[in-house]
This record gives C-alpha cells, sequence and structure tokens, in this order.
C-alpha cells in the first residue's frame, strides 16, 4: 500500500469520523431515535420560528423574479457564473413551475385568492409544515455534505459494501450510505446526497434513478408517527419489520422493471463508467484497498475555504432551486387529493387485488392506495375511520414503503439534476405498491 503522511490520514480521519457522527450517529432525542443533523436544523427552526415562512416566501419569489430576469434580459454576473446559470437559467417547464410555486406562496402566506390553494390540506400545509423543515435540513445538511463526500469516506465505504449492494441491488457500494442517512435522518438527505453524487460522476443516470426513488427511505422517526395515527403504537416492532422486508423485496424487484431498467448506465455528461472501476487490484484485500482509495482523496482534497464554499453552493442550489418546486408541485398534488375524486378513483382497480389479499373493508381501503402520491400522511388519516386493525396495519405500513410521494420525495426528485420525470415517477409508485402490498399483507395475516 502506498505511504501517505499523516496529514493526509488526519485529513481523511476527521471530516470523515465528523460527518459519521453528523449523518449517521442515531440518538435518543425527546424519545425519539434521530441523527444530530435534524437536531440542528430542528433547532434553528425553533430559533427562526415565525419568521421562517417570510424568508421561505422571499427565498420563492426571489427564485421567480431572478429566473424571469435571466429568461427575457441578458445578466452579466449570472452570465460569467456556471453556478448561477445553471441555476437560474432554466427550461420553460422549470421556469411556469417556478413562477407557480411563487404564486401559490404569496396567496399561502396571505390566505387571499382560492381557499383551495391555501388551505391547510394543500398550500397551507406545503408552507407551513414542510417547506421549513426542509429550508432548515437543507442549510445544514447542504453545507456540511463536503464532510461525507469530499474526504474519502464514500471511497472507503464504497469499496466495503460493493460486494454486497452489487450482486443484490446492481448498485454502486456506496449508495448504502444514501440509505442509512435516510433511514436514520431523513430522505430528503438522501436524495440531496444522491443528487451530489450523480453530479459528481459516481453514480451513473439509472444509478441515481434507482437509489432516488428506492433508497430514500422514511426515517425510523415519522414510521412511528404513521402508525400512532392509526392507533397501533403496540405494533411498532412488527409494523417496522414489515415495512423492511418490504422496502428491501421492492429494491429488488422494482429496479428490475420499466422504467428504472430501461435508464442507462451514462453518467450526467454522457461517458460510460469503466467496467473495471469496482475491481480490488491484485496484492490489495478490500479493506485496504478502500482505505488506498479513501486516502487519495483526501490527499487532493481542497482546503477548509473551497469545502466551505463547496457547501455553501449546495445549499443555495437546493434551497432556491428546490423549495419552489415543492411548493408549486406539492400544492398542485395536494388539491388534487383534497379537492376532486381524482385519487378515489385511481383507487378502484386496486379493490379485487385487495379482496385476493383478504384485506377487511377492501373498497375504503382502496381509497387510500393511490392518495399516497399525493403526500404520505394523507393515507393514515383516512386510514383512521376504517375499524379493521389489520387494515389500518397495512395501509400505514404501505403508505410508508411507496416511499414516492409528490409533497416532498417527488417534488425534491423533480427539483434535482436525477433524470426521472413525474411519469416514471408514479409508474414507480404503483409498482412499488404491487410489490410490497402482498408482503405486508402477509406479515399483517400473521399477527392478527
Amino acid at each position: 500500500m502506498k505511504k501517505y503522511d499523516i496529514k493526509t490520514c488526519l485529513t481523511f480521519l476527521l471530516p470523515s469520523l465528523l460527518g459519521l457522527l453528523l449523518f449517521m450517529t442515531p440518538i435518543h432525542f425527546q424519545g425519539s431515535l434521530t441523527i444530530p443533523i435534524a437536531i440542528i436544523s430542528k433547532a434553528l427552526q425553533s430559533l427562526l420560528a415565525d419568521s421562517l415562512v417570510y424568508i421561505i416566501m422571499c427565498v420563492i419569489v426571489s427564485s421567480a423574479l431572478v429566473t424571469t430576469a435571466c429568461r427575457f434580459f441578458k445578466i452579466d454576473c449570472i452570465e460569467k457564473s456556471p453556478f448561477f446559470s445553471a441555476l437560474f437559467k432554466i427550461t420553460p417547464v422549470w421556469f411556469f413551475i417556478r413562477i407557480l410555486g411563487a404564486i401559490f406562496v404569496l396567496l399561502s402566506l396571505y390566505t387571499v385568492g382560492p381557499e383551495a390553494i391555501y388551505s391547510s390540506g394543500t398550500g397551507g400545509l406545503v408552507l407551513n409544515d414542510l417547506l421549513p423543515v426542509l429550508f432548515c435540513v437543507f442549510f445544514f445538511a447542504g453545507m456540511l455534505l463536503p464532510l461525507l463526500l469530499n474526504f474519502g469516506l464514500l471511497e472507503l465505504f464504497g469499496t466495503l459494501l460493493t460486494k454486497v449492494m452489487r450482486p443484490v441491488f446492481n448498485l454502486p457500494g456506496r449508495s448504502a450510505i444514501d440509505c442509512l442517512a435516510s433511514w436514520l435522518g431523513d430522505g430528503s438527505v438522501g436524495i440531496l446526497l444522491t443528487n451530489k453524487q450523480y453530479e459528481a460522476k459516481f453514480y451513473t443516470q439509472r444509478e441515481a434513478a434507482v437509489i432516488g426513488t428506492t433508497f430514500s427511505a422514511v426515517s425510523i422517526t415519522f414510521s412511528l408517527v404513521v402508525i400512532a395515527q392509526v392507533g397501533l403504537e403496540h405494533l411498532f416492532v412488527p409494523f417496522y419489520f414489515a415495512v423492511c422486508l418490504a422496502g428491501i423485496v421492492a429494491a429488488i424487484i422494482v429496479p428490475k422493471l420499466p422504467p428504472l431498467c430501461w435508464k442507462k448506465d451514462i453518467y450526467i455528461d454522457g461517458s460510460k463508467p469503466c467496467k473495471d472501476s469496482e475491481m480490488t487490484p491484485k496484492g490489495h484485500s478490500v479493506f485496504s484497498w478502500g482505505l488506498e482509495q479513501a486516502l487519495n482523496k483526501a490527499q487532493h482534497a481542497n482546503g477548509v475555504k473551497e469545502t466551505l464554499k463547496d457547501g455553501l453552493k449546495n445549499a443555495v442550489d437546493m434551497i432556491f432551486g428546490v423549495l419552489p418546486v415543492v411548493m408549486g408541485v406539492g400544492t398542485v398534488a395536494l388539491m388534487l387529493a383534497e379537492y376532486t375524486p381524482l385519487f378515489d378513483y385511481l383507487g378502484y382497480p386496486f379493490i379485487p387485488f385487495l379482496e385476493l389479499l383478504h384485506i377487511p373493508e377492501a373498497e375504503l381501503a382502496s381509497k387510500t392506495i393511490v392518495v399516497g402520491f399525493a403526500d404520505m400522511f394523507i393515507p393514515s388519516i383516512l386510514a383512521s375511520s376504517i375499524s379493521s386493525d389489520m387494515t389500518r396495519f397495512i395501509i400505514a405500513a404501505m403508505s410508508v414503503t411507496q416511499l414516492i410521494y409528490m409533497s416532498e420525495v417527488g417534488a425534491l426528485l423533480l427539483g434535482s439534476k436525477i433524470p426521472i420525470n413525474i411519469a416514471e415517477l408514479f409508474i414507480v409508485f404503483i409498482l412499488r405498491t404491487l410489490v410490497t402490498l402482498p408482503v405486508i399483507a402477509g406479515v399483517a395475516h400473521l399477527i392478527f
């Protein structure tokens, strides 16, 4: 193994250990399991309190205004910056979504216009409950993400875990870190991490799309909230077992089906990955090769100033680029769920499937299945009125394993560079539902 000086070793160890502590160390805080980055984010949210929604409004409106200015005028300072050009010079579709997000945030904040836009179940929910959490998570996760990305930690874990992730899921070993960050903390952190690695050519188009739709797992904390909503807290252990089992089955099967299997194994710039890039050279063990790659990365890492600049760019990119998308797309999805029978109609074809699985109150359960595409929490709210414990258990577990919901994860994926569109997201959502439902129903039949 190549010799490295003490400075390189410390450059690898100190930031990497700090990154592990912040993003992946589970700790008990105020009665629940979480990670330090989530605690710091909540502290910022509490500190800013009521002023946070006004800050978010300024962010979304200014993003729309600058994007509009760039569309009709040539602004030198933005033209000269590759970062700001990519952020504000966008396609017509994304331009429309940013404008829509700005309109919705103003109407929701000042409660003017149609109530369908600003009500507590639509725009008000997105603005007051979801965006403050995302703003704080994006700020700290964006700033501190270079601790995971820039100093060799992913090179080490990627090499060590390739022998598991590649044969089972056909993914790089480093994707396990994305899953762990989501599972212990927040799905949005996992998507942020996946997006940055896709941009840096560590994931191909297929790998980024699969990881973003499969491994942005729901946190343990939120799973507790969901099972509590349906009044079955005492069954949390079998509930979470069902969620994990169904999630693993979906992670193996769904990526092998269209549209995910149709994604190309090429990087963001169109280049193809080297077939031997994951091979361990002769004379190395898996650990020694992973450590050498990690130390080599640390040796070429930028200084503190450049690392801070990278982190700031991450945070600005997500806050100004993604928050308007979540406001626009999330509000539209919730309006469809709240004020139209669309999701009820889409759920009707599932009634025979639910009856085949011997799930009680199949017709009522069918109404909760597709509505999860709008927001993950809505199925559990609707399930509260169902009398069967088994059906409530199945709906709660299903809503957690579906993963793709437009009020957050779906909108984040659309706002990222990960190559997936809304139609593909809906197909993946349906496939995940069809794959996970029999697994969850099987566990439920063993319990009830």
